[in-house]
């Protein structure tokens, strides 16, 4: 059974904060609120919860392309090789916001990913998920939780996702209505910006 944890964006309560960060350094999995759709997330370096968010996803842990949710840019270099002031200006024009930026990866990226030449960084416009990922001293995983409803992509309702993931998650933060739009994924591993995925995010920051 999930706890459903009510935060409010506005004013994320301590406490409530605190309780989640605990559920991630136990390796537990969580559903949160970002600036678009609700994703489903654990702590980039622990294995056992990759794996799980893997098996509720029902693809490979090796070939599962999710992205790191980090509470500024300033936490880019733990992550990311060096990049050009061009490709840095973009990051600062768009960041916070409801972008998944592809960036070429550096040698410190956590095992599980160790193979992986990109990755792809999100800071959202949400102060919920980047006050967690701030409490929990590294980046979660971010991927969105999709419906099988063919007509309804996304569940935007946390009531709802939590009647649905109860018993496959270990908490799922009430951070109100989600969006039903994803990110704007841009591909910036090589320099020349490549839109990916036209989603919320405006195309003007390029």
């Amino acid at each position: 059974m999930a706890e459903f944890i009510k935060i409010y964006e506005e004013n994320p309560n301590p406490k409530e904060i605190k309780r989640v960060v605990q559920v991630l350094q136990k390796g537990g999995v969580i559903i949160y609120p970002t600036d678009t759709v609700y994703g489903l997330g654990c702590d980039i370096t622990n294995s056992r919860a990759l794996e799980r968010i893997a098996r509720i996803k029902g693809v490979k842990l090796s070939k599962a392309n999710w992205s790191f949710v980090c509470p500024s840019l300033s936490n880019l270099s733990d992550y990311v090789r060096q990049i050009d002031t061009a490709t840095f200006k973009i990051l600062k024009r768009a960041l916070p916001g409801p972008y998944t930026f592809i960036l070429p990866g550096n040698n410190n990226l956590p095992k599980d990913f160790k193979k992986k030449k990109t990755v792809g960084i999100r800071i959202p416009d949400n102060l919920i998920a980047r006050t967690i990922v701030e409490e929990l001293g590294n980046p979660i995983v971010s991927t969105s939780i999709r419906d099988d409803d063919e007509l309804l992509e996304y569940t935007t309702d946390p009531e709802l996702i939590h009647e649905k993931w109860d018993n496959l998650v270990d908490v799922v933060i009430d951070g109100g209505y989600g969006d039903n739009i994803a990110s704007t994924i841009i591909d910036l591993s090589d320099g020349e910006p490549t839109v990916i995925r036209e989603g919320k995010g405006n195309l003007d920051i390029l």
